[in-house]
């Protein structure tokens, strides 16, 4: 089972796409660094509403195929109609489980980006995936990395107390936050050879980088409460959004968003 805390509303995917834009240039220069190319068959696990796929059906071309898995339904119907009004023919999504998918087909590429962090077991899944991956392909993902986020946040105090509080949920739903800089690990328990590797960031005082911590505060609100986890030093949740923005602004500086880490390693 997974230990996906963010729930699967169309409030969520909304927030999802957002966070997808802001991140795609990261993803894209991760794909390439990893040698994934025109021409290419690439397998997208835990596909969501589809951005990683699409980046990755942009770089391979129309020589190429980008086969998504998914398991929640509504997310692989907003993929697909996603994929198709962006006009990518070379996309194909399937409602399943990794474990559960079933082919005849080698892929050039494996990826996936936050997906290993809300898996119970992600070097069986690591694994998994590899079987699946041609000698010589490339296994690619990206996890998260928390300790940056709050090191850089100490300074703004409702930021850092909206982000401490979404870390507190997060670990007690059984996600694990430092998986991005635990790939090192995973990939070699998971017979893969020890991965190439780097963090990236991304920092903003934007209203789309601010507006981030309260949408995400709004997608685990139930969580927060099964919890019991208080959140009455966020005041009012209706108007959250607009006082981090003006604590930002205030402040001179800017936020800083979850360290993305990317691994990625050939099959051998």
């Amino acid at each position: 089972m997974s230990n996906y805390h963010l729930g699967h509303s169309d409030t969520e995917h909304e927030r999802l796409i957002r966070q997808a834009r802001r991140l795609a240039p990261i993803t894209k220069r991760f794909f390439l660094d990893a040698g994934i190319g025109p021409g290419q068959t690439v397998l997208d696990i835990g596909s969501g509403v589809g951005d990683v796929a699409m980046i990755a059906a942009a770089i391979v071309g129309p020589r190429g195929t980008v086969v998504g898995i998914e398991r929640d339904a509504k997310a692989i119907e907003r993929a697909r109609m996603r994929a198709t009004e962006a006009g990518f023919a070379n996309i194909e999504f399937f409602q399943s489980d990794i474990d559960d998918y079933s082919t005849d087909a080698s892929f050039d590429a494996a990826v996936g980006r936050y997906i290993l962090q809300f898996l119970p077991d992600p070097v069986a899944t690591l694994h998994s995936v590899a079987v699946r991956v041609r000698s010589g392909g490339i296994i690619a993902f990206q996890e998260g990395s928390w300790a940056p986020l709050l090191a850089l946040s100490r300074h703004l105090p409702l930021w850092y107390a909206a982000i401490s509080l979404l870390y507190e949920v997060g670990t007690r739903a059984g996600a694990n936050l430092e998986m991005g800089p635990g790939l090192h690990a995973a990939f070699q328990d998971a017979g893969l050879p020890a991965p190439r590797m780097h963090l990236e960031m991304t920092l903003g005082d934007d209203l789309d980088a601010t507006r981030w911590a309260s949408d995400v505060v709004r997608s685990v609100q139930p969580e927060l409460e099964r919890f019991d986890l208080h959140y009455e030093s966020l005041g009012d949740l209706s108007t959250l959004q607009e006082r981090l923005h003006d604590e930002v602004t205030a402040s001179r500086s800017v936020v800083p968003w979850i360290g993305l880490v990317g691994a990625w390693a050939r099959k051998p």
